[in-house]
């Protein structure tokens, strides 16, 4: 039976409205508490099931949803490709209690905009949605480096990229959207994209994450340019 914990209508519109989604009722209502004590944040609803988020979702509106990976009734990171693929612009960042790289491909190829621990520290939790956005992939850097350590069997040649690549390819990996790049750069949206899309064909990759992870593992990016 889906249940619906709660749904408050907003109080601002200068605060980021969240939907938190876990199984977990106590660990839903702490972090809806938490949330509420943000002076930028406030927890809208909690569902603890994947048909009741998906409704919430279209009945709220939220700007983000906290999504548990892994729910009684479904797939956490299936119902987040949902969400992002029928709610344009809405960020959804994954939690889970145990994550490896599969999980984090996953999660990336869904369209979540940042992935964290479960029993990791509030305030990081706060501060990756906080950083969050939609078309970017905001990871813990331990996390990112796990990932590293566990590819570190290929060595691939670097692939040459243009002064202009490289650029973009720190910037990804500091977490930056296309946007603020292009700022960065002085130069548009549009073509910030395009050397975005330059860059996952020149390295055989599938997303920007499987592009930043390439460039750690080969060098192209010191670890030192991921965002804390």
């Amino acid at each position: 039976m889906s249940v619906q914990a709660e749904v408050r209508p907003a109080r601002s519109a200068e605060k980021m409205r969240i939907v938190v989604v876990d199984d977990h009722r106590m660990f839903a209502q702490l972090l809806a508490i938490t949330l509420g004590d943000q002076p930028d944040m406030e927890c809208v609803g909690i569902a603890n099931d994947v048909a009741t988020a998906l409704s919430m979702v279209t009945a709220l509106r939220p700007d983000l949803v906290l999504m548990d990976a892994r729910l009684q009734d479904g797939d956490g990171v299936a119902a987040t490709a949902e969400l992002v693929a029928t709610n344009p612009g809405l960020r959804v960042a994954v939690l889970s209690g145990f994550i490896d790289t599969a999980l984090m491909r996953r999660a990336a190829e869904a369209g979540a905009c940042a992935l964290h621990p479960k029993d990791g520290d509030l305030e990081e939790i706060l501060s990756a949605v906080r950083r969050a956005r939609a078309g970017t992939f905001v990871v813990q850097p331990q996390l990112l480096r796990s990932l590293v350590a566990q590819s570190r069997d290929a060595q691939p040649l670097h692939p040459p990229l243009t002064e202009r690549e490289h650029a973009v390819l720190q910037f990804l990996a500091a977490g930056l959207d296309a946007s603020v790049i292009a700022r960065e750069l002085g130069i548009s949206v549009n073509t910030c994209r395009g050397y975005v899309k330059n860059l996952l064909t020149k390295l055989g990759a599938h997303s920007q994450l499987e592009a930043v992870v390439f460039a750690l593992r080969t060098g192209l990016v010191g670890v030192g340019d991921v965002a804390p």
